[in-house]
């Protein structure tokens, strides 16, 4: 039993888990499964309820309401980056994917995810947004997070923009490369698999791409203005993730405000070479 103790401390404080549940007893590797699932969930959800008790009540937007800002934040990335005939598709699926984490949804949350670590990084988001003690020294210190078609908020959102930041518009872009157009009832080939084709390394490179264009479209009102403030983003803006080339990142911004469709010119600057 200590050792089961042990497996659910390093869980705690790192997100990390043995793949083969060798620690749980059990007579198949089915049920060692769902007796280490049981085990780490209640834990996790224990020290959850220990580090927020106390804290004020957030009330969350409702459902049609995050529907709707879903849609108005991401109707313009969607219809600068699919063909006409695809667009309402995608976002019928985009305004549906938003979920902002609170009391009343983060249990159920958390038990139904599958995957140990994402329930880790998602109890490390709804933490933060309490200002409570995270898990640990390497937890994520994010607002946001996607996983597969549901993108993940905290309830900071409204609260935490800078004048280049829409933490919802970045998360729906991952959705983008997470999502096989046949899921969706959209034509697809061994070539064409996914919502659209965006390199790996470039996975964030194109959602920050994104976000900040989406920011940047919104408040320029012409052509002029929007190359205005890309041209202004090597002094006011600086990447918050290591993992983007910083100076790349800007000249692509450059070269979509310059643009008919900029969102076209991120795609084609985050697409993977061709052979």
């Amino acid at each position: 039993m200590s050792s089961v103790t042990s497996e659910i401390e390093r869980y705690l404080r790192t997100g990390r888990t043995d793949p083969n549940v060798a620690t749980w007893p059990g007579d198949s590797p089915r049920e060692r499964w769902r007796n280490s699932h049981n085990d780490l969930r209640d834990a996790l959800l224990t020290e959850l309820r220990r580090r927020t008790s106390g804290t004020a009540r957030v009330d969350l937007p409702d459902p049609i309401a995050v529907r709707s800002l879903t849609r108005e934040r991401c109707e313009p990335m969607v219809r600068g980056l699919f063909p006409r005939a695809e667009q309402d598709v995608v976002l019928n699926l985009v305004q549906d994917s938003v979920v902002f984490l609170g009391p009343e949804n983060i249990e159920a949350i958390l038990t139904e995810e599958s995957f140990h670590k994402t329930a880790w990084d998602l109890a490390n988001l709804y933490l933060r947004s309490f200002d409570a003690e995270l898990l640990g020294p390497d937890a994520p210190d994010i607002v946001g997070m996607s996983e597969g078609t549901t993108c993940f908020l905290s309830h900071r959102y409204f609260d935490e923009h800078g004048r280049f930041d829409d933490f919802l518009v970045h998360e729906v872009a991952h959705i983008f490369h997470n999502c096989k157009r046949a899921r969706v009832g959209l034509p697809f080939s061994r070539r064409k698999e996914w919502l659209l084709d965006i390199a790996f390394r470039k996975r964030e490179t194109f959602a920050f791409a994104c976000e900040v264009f989406a920011c940047i479209s919104r408040t320029a009102r012409n052509k002029a203005e929007r190359v205005v403030l890309a041209g202004s983003l090597a002094d006011t803006w600086t990447c918050p993730d290591e993992r983007v080339d910083h100076a790349e990142i800007i000249a692509i911004l450059r070269d979509a405000a310059e643009s008919r469709n900029g969102w076209k010119v991120i795609l084609s600057r985050c697409a993977p070479a061709r052979r």
